[in-house]
């Protein structure tokens, strides 16, 4: 037969109270943390999971502000050709204006001023910068698409309008796990280029003017409507493209919403559950606290009094 002896009940009695204790302080670190999931020991299935979703939550986080950018260009975008495509409107109406055969020489001219003073608007808005960045360049957006030698009064010469090629490289922004979207305009495609460009035709439509040819700028109006429509085409692609990309923003806000769910059903602690374990525990570590002190209390000495 087995001999029971006092520190075979002593120590025995220990580990029980130190297993209770660690049940314990195991319980009171999830509730001070609020994660059941404190070391890769407490559930090495769980963290492994808990890693997982970190990871995705990071890369949804980081699409997110990528579609955030991207629609700050796309909004930037349309609202400058929106601004040129009032331009442009303005131009029609003074060229049907200078296009009248009773206007006088002078009144003319006048309309060959407006048109040049349009013309430097629309040079700054085709040069317009998002950030820092020419939104009309492609790739190259450090560079201005429409770099014209400005004089000093103010002029600027565009010339050289007709040889200008804008780059055409796609300026695009990973929105997506594999998923790419481009974003940008082209000036060429916005402005045109050659003898289509709009800075051609407007230096076309002042020197008719100032020449008082007024067949000429008659001549011009239609070019000036292609201009037009080459504008609504790109707004419409601005808008297509938007819409898209503000689909993949809802989706990836519900995208983050789920994987937090998840995240938390992995990781955070029921405080429920903690509470009542809590309590439990405690009285089981009391009542191995008050039965040990009745185990161990008796000795020799205690029964031959």
């Amino acid at each position: 037969m087995l001999r029971v002896t006092s520190n075979m009940m002593s120590n025995q009695l220990l580990q029980n109270l130190n297993r209770n204790a660690r049940s314990m302080n195991e319980t009171q670190i999830q509730m001070s943390t609020g994660m059941k999931i404190n070391k890769p020991s407490d559930d090495p299935v769980g963290i492994t999971y808990s890693l997982r979703y970190r990871g995705e939550i990071a890369s949804n986080e980081q699409y997110q502000k990528n579609v955030d950018s991207a629609l700050s260009w796309l909004g930037f975008t349309d609202t400058m050709m929106d601004q040129a495509g009032n331009v442009l409107h303005r131009l029609k109406e003074i060229t049907v204006q200078g296009s009248t055969g009773t206007n006088p020489q002078s009144a003319l001219d006048s309309v060959s001023q407006e048109v040049l003073q349009l013309k430097n608007q629309l040079v700054d808005i085709a040069n317009s910068r998002l950030n820092g960045k020419y939104v009309f360049n492609g790739q190259q957006y450090d560079k201005a698409p429409f770099d014209f030698p400005n004089y000093l009064d103010g002029s600027i010469d565009t010339s050289g309008a007709y040889v200008i090629q804008t780059d055409h490289g796609s300026v695009e922004y990973l929105v997506g796990e594999n998923v790419k979207i481009g974003i940008n305009v082209s000036g060429n495609d916005a402005f045109g280029s050659g003898n289509d460009n709009v800075f051609v035709m407007m230096d076309r439509i002042s020197h008719s003017l100032l020449a008082g040819d007024q067949s000429a700028v008659s001549d011009e109006l239609s070019n000036i409507e292609t201009s037009l429509e080459r504008i609504l085409t790109m707004r419409a692609e601005v808008g297509a493209k938007t819409n898209r990309v503000e689909l993949i923003e809802g989706r990836l806000k519900d995208l983050d919403l789920n994987l937090s769910k998840l995240q938390a059903k992995t990781e955070d602690a029921d405080y429920t559950e903690l509470i009542m374990r809590s309590q439990i525990q405690e009285n089981v570590y009391n009542a191995s606290l008050s039965a040990g002190a009745k185990i161990i209390q008796p000795s020799l000495v205690d029964f031959l009094r």
